[in-house]
């Protein structure tokens, strides 16, 4: 082999050496002698084997966890807080440059200035006013970790609270706080129940009573038409003390279920029921004679 194929050897073991393959989910920065030099796209990029060298970042979305810690409440509980970050790299060469010489570990970065952060936010905060406006918490938090890492290449894309636990002994009286409630709203709505049950049964003994009533009411007014036809009839078909007695039978009858018949004083009726029971009656007109 002479000295013209061992440069065609030295030259294609080196052009495979500085095949660099970049993914989709990276963008890389190329550095020759320890300085930045050019912006590596994915795909195919060839960097010159000792000379050069090319850093990958990663940008697509990545999550920390700010790591749990107790912060002092503004009214002095100590709570244990733990969150989670979400963030990506920007794209664009100038963003990917940025997370690599204007910041030291960014994500290590991130994970201190979310915990700096929210001992800022919670200790302005009631354990109770915390909890309820987590949402708040979240906002503030995304806000300032935004705000913060604008010069560092980051996209902050979302924060979350995973939890604000208060002290073993504080955690132990709200939940009996819990159960008292959650068993006072349990015998409420037993005793609604039960009354509402009263009510039902009270209201069917109502219409009950009311049926009842309008039954008798209508039995009355059956025997009252019954007693009218029946006189009518007698004073068409009977004469004298015939008709008379047609009259008792069906007032008999009405008597008896101890109904009450009310018999006009002026009517033959009268006079036949007092023979009967011995004495007769004294005459409208008499009495107003006697009174005159």
């Amino acid at each position: 082999m002479g000295l013209m194929g061992m440069i065609i050897v030295g030259a294609v073991v080196i052009f495979f050496m500085g095949i660099r393959i970049v993914r989709p989910t990276h963008r890389g920065l190329i550095e020759r002698f320890g300085k930045y030099h050019r912006f590596a796209n994915p795909g195919f990029n060839w960097v010159l084997p000792i000379v050069e060298n090319i850093y990958q970042i990663n940008i697509t979305e990545q999550m920390v966890d700010a790591e749990p810690q107790e912060i002092i409440t503004n009214d002095n509980l100590n709570a244990k807080v733990d969150a989670q970050v979400y963030f990506k790299v920007k794209a664009t060469e100038t963003d990917v440059k940025s997370t690599q010489y204007n910041v030291n570990n960014y994500q290590w970065q991130i994970v201190n200035l979310a915990r700096t952060t929210l001992r800022n936010i919670i200790g302005t905060l009631t354990l109770k006013s915390a909890n309820s406006e987590r949402g708040k918490i979240n906002a503030e938090l995304h806000k300032t970790l935004c705000e913060e890492t604008s010069s560092w290449g980051l996209e902050i894309v979302r924060t979350e609270l995973k939890e604000i636990d208060p002290p073993k002994d504080v955690q132990e009286t709200m939940n009996k706080v819990v159960k008292a409630e959650n068993e006072k709203i349990a015998a409420v709505d037993y005793a609604t129940a039960t009354e509402t049950v009263a009510d039902g049964q009270k209201r069917a003994e109502i219409k009950k009573a009311e049926g009842i009533k309008q039954a008798r009411i209508l039995e009355a007014e059956g025997e009252a038409e019954a007693i009218k036809l029946v006189n009518e009839a007698a004073e068409k078909y009977f004469t004298g003390n015939a008709q008379v007695l047609r009259k008792l039978e069906a007032v008999e009858k009405s008597l008896q279920n101890n109904a009450k018949i009310v018999v006009p004083a002026n009517t033959e009726l009268v006079n036949v029921i007092g023979e009967m029971a011995g004495f007769l009656p004294i005459k409208r007109e008499e009495k107003e004679k006697k009174e005159k």
